[in-house]
C-alpha cells in the first residue's frame, strides 16, 4: 500500500468533494478522505491501478491535481488551454462585452451586433469553454449520482444558446434572441467561482500562516578528511535525521532539532501563539518553523518531513477541518437533493409562467433559466466548512489545537470545567522542599533507593527527584511498573519489593498523611519526600474568566484534600473532590457529565481516562508531544492562559456557522422565488449568486478579528 497525498484545484463545495470521493472508490483505493476547502485528497492505493490514472480521471472530473500536469502529458491527456476560473473569465468577457454593450448603455444600437450571426459568432467561443467545463463537470457528476451547480449553469445557458440558435435557423431570431443571456451567464459565473475559490482561500490564510515554507535554506555542517568543519547552504528538504547544521541570529530553525552548543532566545509563536521569546540552551529542542532572535547554535536534525511538530500541527488541523459536525448534517442532507429540486421548480416555473400569464415562451423561458443560475447549493455546502477552518486557524495560530471539528460545536453547552491540580493549576515545576529517612536507612541509600524508582516514571514529581538525586550505581530491577493512582513499585534481583508513591502505599505504616512521596522497602516505610509546586500565575486569571461566564468550576486531583482546598481557596475555585484515583476520577467525570456538559482539564499523563470521558477533554501539553494526547483540544506549551480563547471560540465558531446556514438557506429561500416571478433577469441572476459564497467567507474571516475570549 503506498500513501499518496495530493492538492486538488477546483473543488468548490461538498458535492465537488463528494464526486472525488466517490471516484476514488470506485477505482478501488482506500482510506480516501477528500477536503475541498484545503484542496487536501488522501488515499493509500493497492496497485490496482496508477497514480496517473487516477489523477486523469479526477482532471477529466473538471478538477485539477497538483503536480501531474507533465506526467499527464506524457500518459497522452492534452494540455489544457486554461488553468482556472480567472483566466476562464478573461477570455469569455472579450466576446460576451460587444453582446452585452447595448445593455450597458441605454440607447445604444449597433446595427452590426443587432445581427443574430454576429451574435451567434460571438457566443460560440463562450459556449464551447462554458461547456467544457460546466458540461463536463455536470454530466460527470450526473453519472457519479452526485448532480452538482455546475448541472444548473450548463442547463441554464444551453436552455438561452439552443433557444436563440433555433430562433436563427428558422429566421425568426429577433424573438428568439437570447445569446447575450448565454454568454453573460457563462461568464459571471466563471467570475462568480473565482471569487469564491479567493473567498475560500482567504478562509485558509489563517491555517496557511502555520506552515513555514519547506524550502528555507538551512546551514548544513561537514568535516572534511582532515575534520575541518564546513558549512554549506543546502534546501531544508534535502535535510536528513542526524544532520549537523548551524543555525544563525535571525534565521529560521529549518527542522526539528537538538542544540549541541550554543545559547538562544527562540521565537515559538509559529505553534505556540506567544511572541515572547523562549530562552534554549545545550539539549533542548527547537522546534522547526520557531525562529532565532538572539544567538546561535549547532544542532543536530531530530525529525523532518511528516514526522516534524509542524507536519503533527497542520495534520490535526487539516483532519479537524475535512470533519463534519452535527450542524452540518442537515445541511448537507439538503445538498444532495437540492440540485433535482431546482431543475424541478425552474421547469414549474416554465409551465406556470407560459400557461397562466399572458408574457409569453421567451420570458417563460428566460425566468426558468433565472431560478436554474441564481440558486446556489455551494453556499449550503460552505457555510460550516468556511466557518470552521477559520475558527481552527485562529485556535492553531494562538496554540490552541482541535482535534475534531466536533468539539467546536460541543463548546457552546459546556457549563462546567472540571481542572487536575498538578501541571495544570500548578506549574507542574517542583522543587524538593524536605525529606526525612527512618528505621536507621542510610540517607544515601534512601535518595539512590527513590531516583532508582522515580527515574522511570513521568510524573512531574518523580521527575524532580529523578533530577535532584540523580546517581551512577542506581538499582538494576528485576522488574518495575507504575501503577496508577499507587506509584512506582519495583522488584530487584533478590526479590525484594520497593515502592514511591502515595500515602495509599504508606497505610498501615504510618498516620501522616501530608507528605508527597513515601519510600518503602518489602512492606517497611524508609522515609518520606516533601516537594514544593508553584500555582500557575495565570491561573487565578483564567478561573475567574470562566466564573464571569456562569461556567462552574471544580478541582479534581489525587492530592490530599488539604493541599486541593488550600489552591482551591486561592484561586476561587467552587469544588473541590481531591483524593481521587484514575478510575475514581472517570467516575466523578461520568457523573458530572450527567448533570451538564464538562469540560476536563489535564496535563495529559495521569488523566487520559478521564479527559476521554469527558464531553469535552483539554490537556496541556509540550509542544513537542501534542501527537500523544488523548484529549480533543490540546493547549500546547502548557498554555492554561488559552482556555477561555478556545472555549470563546468554539461558541463564535457556532454562531458563525448558524449565521452562514441562515444565509445560504435564506438566500435561496427567496432568491428563487423572485427569479420564478420575473424580478431578477439571468445575468442579474448569475452576478449574484456568485457573491453569494463570498458573503460567507467574509462573515466567516470576522472570526479572526472579533472579541471571543
Amino acid at each position: 500500500m503506498e500513501k499518496v497525498k495530493w492538492k486538488v484545484d477546483g473543488m468548490s463545495c461538498t458535492n465537488c468533494a463528494l464526486t472525488v470521493h466517490k471516484y476514488l472508490e470506485e477505482k478501488g483505493v482506500e482510506n480516501v478522505k477528500v477536503n475541498f476547502m484545503g484542496g487536501d485528497v488522501s488515499f493509500d492505493i493497492n496497485g490496482n491501478t496508477t497514480k496517473t490514472d487516477i489523477a486523469k480521471g479526477i482532471n477529466n472530473l473538471g478538477y485539477h491535481v497538483q503536480g501531474m500536469d507533465e506526467v499527464l502529458q506524457g500518459a497522452g491527456q492534452k494540455k489544457k488551454w486554461f488553468k482556472n476560473h480567472l483566466q476562464r473569465f478573461w477570455f469569455c468577457l472579450v466576446f460576451t462585452i460587444p453582446l452585452f454593450i447595448s445593455h450597458l448603455i441605454p440607447g445604444l444600437h449597433i446595427h452590426a451586433l443587432m445581427n443574430p450571426y454576429v451574435q451567434l459568432a460571438l457566443t460560440i467561443p463562450v459556449y464551447l469553454v462554458g461547456m467544457d467545463f460546466f458540461g463536463k463537470s455536470a454530466i460527470r457528476s450526473l453519472l457519479k449520482g452526485v448532480p452538482n451547480m455546475n448541472v444548473l449553469i450548463a442547463l441554464g445557458a444551453t436552455a438561452a444558446f439552443g433557444y436563440s440558435l433555433y430562433g436563427t435557423l428558422i429566421g425568426q431570431a429577433e424573438q428568439y434572441m437570447f445569446y447575450e443571456t448565454a454568454a453573460t451567464v457563462i461568464t459571471l459565473v466563471f467570475f462568480g467561482n473565482y471569487l469564491e475559490d479567493k473567498s475560500v482561500e482567504t478562509t485558509q490564510a489563517a491555517i496557511r500562516k502555520l506552515a513555514v515554507s519547506q524550502k528555507i535554506m538551512a546551514n548544513m555542517i561537514a568535516y572534511d578528511d582532515k575534520y575541518v568543519e564546513h558549512v554549506f547552504p543546502v534546501d531544508s528538504e534535502h535535510l536528513k535525521v542526524g544532520d549537523l547544521i548551524l543555525i544563525k541570529s535571525g534565521e529560521y530553525v529549518p527542522m526539528d532539532c537538538k542544540i549541541l552548543s550554543g545559547e538562544v532566545s527562540v521565537n515559538e509563536a509559529v505553534v505556540t501563539g506567544e511572541s515572547v521569546p523562549v530562552e534554549k540552551r545545550m539539549n533542548d529542542k527547537l522546534i522547526g518553523g520557531s525562529i532565532l532572535e538572539n544567538g546561535s547554535a549547532k544542532a543536530y536534525v531530530t525529525a523532518v518531513g511528516e514526522d516534524t511538530v509542524m507536519s503533527h500541527i497542520l495534520q490535526m488541523v487539516k483532519d479537524a477541518q475535512a470533519e463534519k459536525p452535527p450542524v452540518q448534517q442537515l445541511a448537507d442532507k439538503i445538498s444532495a437533493v437540492f440540485v433535482p429540486v431546482v431543475v424541478s421548480i425552474a421547469v414549474i416555473t416554465w409551465l406556470a409562467n407560459y400557461f397562466f400569464t399572458h408574457v409569453g415562451f421567451g420570458e417563460s423561458l428566460l425566468r426558468s433559466i433565472a431560478v436554474l443560475v441564481i440558486a446556489c447549493p455551494c453556499a449550503m455546502g460552505l457555510a460550516t466548512p468556511a466557518a470552521v477552518a477559520v475558527g481552527l486557524g485562529r485556535a492553531a495560530r494562538n496554540g490552541v489545537l482541535f482535534k475534531n471539528a466536533r468539539s467546536l460545536e460541543v463548546f457552546k453547552d459546556i457549563q462546567q470545567v472540571v481542572f487536575d491540580k498538578t501541571g495544570t493549576l500548578t506549574t507542574g515545576q517542583f522543587s524538593l522542599q524536605d525529606f526525612s529517612v527512618l528505621n536507621n536507612e542510610a540517607a544515601d541509600s534512601f535518595k539512590r533507593i527513590a531516583y532508582s524508582l522515580e527515574k522511570y516514571s513521568n510524573h512531574p514529581i518523580a521527575k524532580c527527584i529523578a533530577k535532584e538525586w540523580k546517581v551512577k550505581d542506581e538499582i538494576r530491577w528485576a522488574k518495575i511498573e507504575e501503577v496508577k493512582g499507587l506509584g512506582m513499585r519495583a522488584t530487584d534481583k533478590e526479590g525484594n519489593e520497593y515502592i514511591a508513591g502515595s500515602f495509599k502505599a504508606a497505610l498501615g505504616t504510618t498516620t501522616e498523611d501530608n507528605h508527597n512521596v513515601y519510600v518503602l522497602r518489602d512492606g517497611v516505610l524508609l522515609g518520606w519526600i516533601d516537594v514544593a509546586d508553584e500555582i500557575r500565575p495565570e491561573a487565578a486569571t483564567v478561573v475567574a474568566a470562566l466564573k464571569t461566564k456562569g461556567i462552574k468550576t471544580i478541582l479534581l486531583s489525587g492530592d490530599r484534600k488539604e493541599k486541593c482546598e488550600q489552591v482551591a481557596n486561592k484561586l476561587g475555585i467552587d469544588t473541590v473532590i481531591a483524593e481521587q484515583t484514575p478510575e475514581e476520577k472517570l467516575q466523578q467525570i461520568d457523573a458530572l457529565n450527567k448533570i451538564a456538559p464538562t469540560a476536563m482539564v489535564g496535563d495529559g499523563i495521569n488523566d487520559a481516562p478521564a479527559l476521554a470521558k469527558a464531553t469535552v477533554g483539554i490537556s496541556l501539553s509540550d509542544a513537542s508531544h501534542i501527537a500523544v494526547q488523548s484529549a480533543q483540544v490540546v493547549l500546547m506549551n502548557n498554555g492554561l492562559k488559552h482556555l477561555p480563547l478556545s472555549l470563546g471560540l468554539g461558541k463564535h465558531t457556532y454562531r458563525t456557522i448558524q449565521q452562514n446556514l441562515f444565509w445560504a438557506f435564506i438566500y435561496n429561500i427567496v432568491a428563487i422565488p423572485v427569479a420564478a416571478l420575473g424580478f431578477l433577469s439571468p445575468t442579474f441572476g448569475a452576478l449574484i449568486m456568485g457573491f453569494s459564497d463570498v458573503v460567507l467567507a467574509i462573515n466567516s474571516v470576522r472570526l479572526n478579528f472579533k472579541k471571543v475570549a
